[in-house]
């Protein structure tokens, strides 16, 4: 028996994704959390087997779920995670892989394929939805072009609207040191401005 946690901030996905998986004879649902905080705590358990994430939790929560992914692994014995989401662009998949997630799903993958993930994930396979296994074949085929995972944070601040001095304020960096990076990503993405930066980025994927 597999045994799960569900982590999201949304009663109704939260039931959803429990209605879908209670259909498999060997899932067991044993705890869910409407914030990381809370999914931290009760990965804690060794009765979890394997925790669903979410990425973005709602004002409730001070952790995002990649964060709350880095802090449930970082745990002798931890329990599998596997992010389950909307969001696929490589300001979100990078963190999560980073922090430790063993897979990582979007919210519209068919029943089956989800059963599949969390199966996996439980047996310490990764389980990665195509748009994300795809484009983390490419950086590893032309990793000179590829953002790293620094530029990708960088650019989604950009995105944002923010300044360089208010970047560098936000990630404990020098402007020199945004200034860099900014013109790094410029000759990655083939651009010379902030707005075409993003506008590349974001007809990539690469950020939302």
């Amino acid at each position: 028996m597999i045994r799960l946690l569900i982590a999201d901030d949304h009663p109704v996905v939260r039931a959803g994704l429990r209605a879908v998986l209670e259909c498999e004879p060997d899932f067991a649902i044993v705890a869910e959390a409407a914030t990381a905080e809370r999914a931290v705590e009760l990965a804690a358990d060794p009765g979890v087997d394997v925790v669903l994430m979410d990425l973005q939790f709602g004002p409730g929560s001070a952790m995002n779920g990649a964060q709350a992914t880095a802090a449930i692994t970082a745990r002798a014995g931890a329990p599998r995670v596997l992010v389950v989401t909307t969001y696929d662009t490589d300001a979100d998949t990078l963190p999560a892989l980073e922090a430790g997630a063993t897979g990582y799903l979007l919210k519209d993958a068919p029943p089956e394929e989800l059963a599949q993930a969390v199966r996996a994930a439980a047996a310490g396979r990764s389980a990665l939805a195509s748009s994300v296994a795809d484009r983390l074949l490419e950086r590893m085929r032309t990793p000179a072009a590829a953002l790293s995972a620094r530029e990708t944070e960088v650019l989604g601040l950009v995105a944002d609207g923010l300044a360089n001095q208010q970047i560098s304020q936000r990630l404990h960096l020098s402007q020199a040191t945004v200034k860099s990076h900014l013109v790094h990503i410029y000759t990655k993405l083939g651009v010379d401005s902030r707005t075409s930066a993003v506008r590349e980025a974001r007809r990539r994927g690469l950020i939302r």
